[in-house]
């Protein structure tokens, strides 16, 4: 198994790049401050390095989490122990056979908008509910996030190889 090394970073910034356009004032951002009751004041007593690392860390963690989502082979790997050199043979030929299978962004974007649209956003949307923000809020939002688990789902698959 070959880690890229570069996959869950850049798949983390990802996050920022789709964010930048998502909550831009002519897509969604002047709905997202409308309906999470943000003014220019707010954003403005943030300090945007802590904020954007931040982020970045938090993006981090959810590519290393999302990587097992996205990609069949850890699976396969799992039901070693996670050690393939203790493995029987039958795991050295299955993963000649399949190793490399479905390793695309096509597929990683997939699974990544499934994890996003299955995990996600009902969890946005049970916080909304309860917090009492309005379905915009909760479509604008969750939908960030889907689009984000998408981007860093395609990014994770077809950067690895096996």
């Amino acid at each position: 198994m070959e880690i890229n090394i570069y996959s869950l970073p850049l798949a983390a910034l990802s996050t920022l790049v789709v964010g930048f356009v998502w909550y831009h004032p002519k897509i969604f951002g002047t709905i997202w401050m409308k309906e999470s009751g943000m003014t220019q004041e707010k954003m403005k007593g943030g300090n945007m390095l802590i904020i954007f690392g931040i982020s970045f860390l938090y993006a981090f963690f959810i590519s290393f989490l999302l990587q097992f989502s996205v990609i069949h082979q850890f699976g396969a790997l799992s039901l070693t122990g996670g050690d393939a050199s203790k493995a029987l043979p039958s795991y050295a030929a299955f993963m000649k056979d399949y190793g490399n299978a479905f390793l695309s962004f096509k597929h990683g974007a997939l699974h990544g908008f499934l994890t996003g649209l299955l995990m996600i956003l009902p969890v946005i949307g049970t916080n909304a509910l309860y917090e009492k923000r309005s379905f915009k809020y909760t479509l604008v939002t969750g939908g960030f996030w889907v689009a984000c688990f998408t981007v860093m789902g395609g990014i994770i698959c077809s950067l690895m190889q096996f």
